[in-house]
């Protein structure tokens, strides 16, 4: 079937949120493929089909990241798909980059300003227009088949569906003595997470059906605004509608994003520990009771490490441990990145924690 293009006089270029149509002007191919156990068939219009699968990708400053991956998305083995490219501020040239491409159905959704990434997601979901919604980051490498492993892991039960990520890095000394090793143990973690604590990995490789996503409602952004757990929060919420989360192995992809640095290894774990605290006292929840006593002989030296750390302190002990790491023995400077990265944490958890309770009014 040929492409439509727009009757004469009407405006070319970006379409509005939610008109379905692509960058380029051109309304996608019609597709009219049956949908698999689990899904229901999606709604047709007479003239334009909606599609099965809506991948839906959050970016800030991603236009050198999004080649790669829209390299992967033209390349899947299930094109029932639209991919919807939410850029949280365009200071970089992304929407163009998106608008460049003809190779298959995706389209931008600009936001005036940075609003910070659960609001991009919010935007995306909200022009998204298929059954099933797909959340991939910008910086993920993917195999011919992600769509489509996506799709059969909702073919038989209504269920949420984490795909595993594999950080690679460049060989650094960072990366030899601590941020490999440390990834392992984490993908192990989450491979391994039964039915009541997989939540906790919700994060940029993700999918549910529409039902859900609308069951749920937005991601947080008014609550995180640091870096972490605003997935966990939309992860623990869907979780508590008694809709099972589950990781999936077959829906895998690599990641190009993974933190490079102790420093910035630390600063992230300061943010999240400060999110961390703001999504306990949220949901009424204690996880891994970082605000109490410490009790072996590494908690004490962690909570003493952490006294008097802000996030400006983090990043100086940061960089003076990347510049050390080459030169200490590896042991060593494995346990003095692990000592740092966790007393941030806790520093950051307990910061945020003496914050609200500071803006707590006295009854």
């Amino acid at each position: 079937m040929r492409a439509r293009t727009p009757p004469r006089g009407r405006r070319r270029g970006p379409p509005p949120v939610g008109a379905g149509v692509l960058t380029d002007g051109r309304w996608p191919p019609l597709r009219r493929r049956a949908a698999p156990r689990g899904l229901s068939p999606a709604v047709r219009s007479p003239t334009v089909s909606r599609p099965r699968t809506s991948v839906v990708v959050p970016t800030y400053r991603g236009a050198h990241r999004l080649p790669a991956l829209l390299d992967g998305l033209a390349a899947q083995s299930d094109d029932d798909l639209e991919v919807v490219i939410a850029v949280d501020g365009d200071v970089d040239g992304s929407a163009a980059v998106v608008e460049a491409r003809t190779d298959l159905p995706v389209r931008a959704v600009v936001l005036p300003r940075n609003q910070g990434r659960s609001a991009a997601l919010n935007a995306g979901f909200a022009a998204a227009r298929g059954e099933l919604l797909v959340r991939c980051d910008d910086d993920l490498e993917l195999s011919p088949g992600y769509v489509a492993a996506h799709v059969a892991a909702h073919a038989s039960a209504r269920v949420g569906v984490i795909g595993p990520c594999r950080n690679v890095y460049d060989d650094t000394a960072y990366a030899r003595v601590f941020g490999t090793d440390a990834d392992q143990r984490l993908l192990q973690a989450q491979l391994s997470a039964g039915p009541e604590t997989a939540w906790r990995f919700w994060g940029g490789n993700v999918s549910v059906t529409r039902e859900d996503q609308e069951r749920v409602g937005e991601y947080d952004h008014r609550t995180f605004d640091r870096y972490g757990w605003e997935d966990a929060d939309w992860g623990y919420r869907l979780w508590r509608t008694g809709c099972p989360v589950v990781v999936d192995p077959r829906a895998w992809a690599v990641h190009h994003g993974a933190a490079i640095s102790a420093a910035t290894r630390a600063g992230r774990a300061f943010d999240s520990g400060w999110s961390q605290a703001l999504f306990e006292r949220k949901h009424d929840l204690d996880l891994d009771q970082r605000g109490a006593a410490p009790h072996s002989p590494w908690q004490r030296l962690v909570s003493r490490y952490a006294d008097g750390l802000d996030a400006a302190e983090v990043r100086r002990r940061g960089e003076r441990a990347d510049d050390h790491l080459a030169r200490w023995p590896r042991y060593l400077a494995r346990k003095r990145v692990a000592l740092l990265v966790e007393a941030a944490a806790r520093s950051g958890y307990l910061s945020a924690t003496r914050s609200a309770t500071e803006r707590t009014p006295t009854p």
